[in-house]
């Protein structure tokens, strides 16, 4: 299920307050939905041992990156980078992956494209250790932020929000036209799981009320009715199966990487290939994923799904 046509207009809509912007400027939204979607897979599974390979694959077989970025178009990638951990530990996506996916927006013709995350440990760490701007370097039009600063973010309603009437989004996420989510596959000690639905706190200012005032769950799916990923991403070069979300904790390598256009589908299949604190589960045993699916947010039913499979 590709996001709605209309997403940015309705975040622009959906303003309450406007703070400090980071960028300015925009270019039309690209309707994903339209152009590709009836020959396409819902969700491809890449396997092999190369990471950026895996995610160059996944992205070629869905129908290639300019599915998703337009010619000038500005995207932000949401990574996990949010701990000051390296890539074998499991915490953060693999530098890689995240490489590959900036180099895939950047050969597509992107004007821009910002790798984002309101990390939790010390930003310096997480920068140096992730190894992710090290790796984004060189990539043209790309740079690695992570964001503290409340200036940043805006208020935006929460339209059809069942906790959540409202939330503070980086400006940059506002203004951009496609957005990226490429987490690693990871346990949560709240959530269960933390994927690309779970990601996307990464790009809201308040976290803690998610924890504290409101039903984790419930909250998570009302932030990404608003915040949906066009593309997902996922890092299944390895999984951090138990002390998520930061570790340390087991690390078992699965050697594939999931992309889609459906994040609850991607989320799914993430939860199906993986061992998660010992144990196997099925999607609908995470709540969130359950939720987003009932409320319309994309598929969980795996056998429904056009999945394909690759070895690279």
């Amino acid at each position: 299920m590709a996001p709605k046509p209309d997403r940015r207009e309705f975040l622009r809509c959906g303003l309450v307050t406007t703070a400090a912007l980071m960028t300015t400027g925009s270019v039309g939204l690209f309707n994903v939905k339209d152009s590709y979607a009836e020959q396409s897979p819902d969700l491809v599974i890449s396997h092999g041992g190369n990471p950026a390979a895996l995610a160059r694959s996944a992205v070629d077989a869905l129908g290639g990156m300019k599915r998703f970025v337009k010619q000038g178009a500005k995207v932000v990638i949401k990574p996990n980078m949010s701990f000051g951990s390296g890539p074998e530990a499991g915490s953060n996506t693999h530098p890689a992956i995240v490489r590959e996916v900036a180099l895939m927006c950047s050969e597509a013709g992107a004007s821009s494209v910002l790798v984002l995350d309101n990390v939790l440990h010390a930003p310096q760490d997480c920068l140096a250790k992730s190894q992710i701007p090290a790796y984004c370097k060189d990539v043209p039009r790309t740079s690695v932020n992570v964001v503290k600063d409340k200036r940043l973010f805006r208020e935006v309603k929460v339209e059809k929000g069942r906790q959540l009437k409202s939330m503070e989004v980086l400006s940059a996420v506002l203004d951009a036209d496609v957005l990226i989510a490429v987490p690693v596959g990871k346990s949560h000690s709240s959530s269960g799981v933390s994927l690309s639905m779970k990601g996307m706190m990464g790009l809201i200012h308040d976290r803690v009320s998610f924890h504290s005032r409101y039903d984790l769950h419930e909250s998570i799916v009302d932030m990404v009715s608003v915040l949906k990923p066009h593309l997902v991403v996922i890092d299944g070069t390895r999984i951090l199966s138990t002390g998520g979300p930061g570790g340390p904790g087991k690390v078992i390598p699965l050697n594939l990487v999931i992309a889609s256009p459906d994040m609850v589908a991607a989320d799914a299949q993430m939860v199906a290939l993986g061992t998660w604190y010992g144990r196997e589960f099925k999607p609908d045993q995470v709540r969130h994923i359950k939720l987003a699916a009932e409320r319309g947010l994309g598929s969980m039913d795996l056998q429904k799904l056009n999945v394909k499979n690759i070895k690279v």
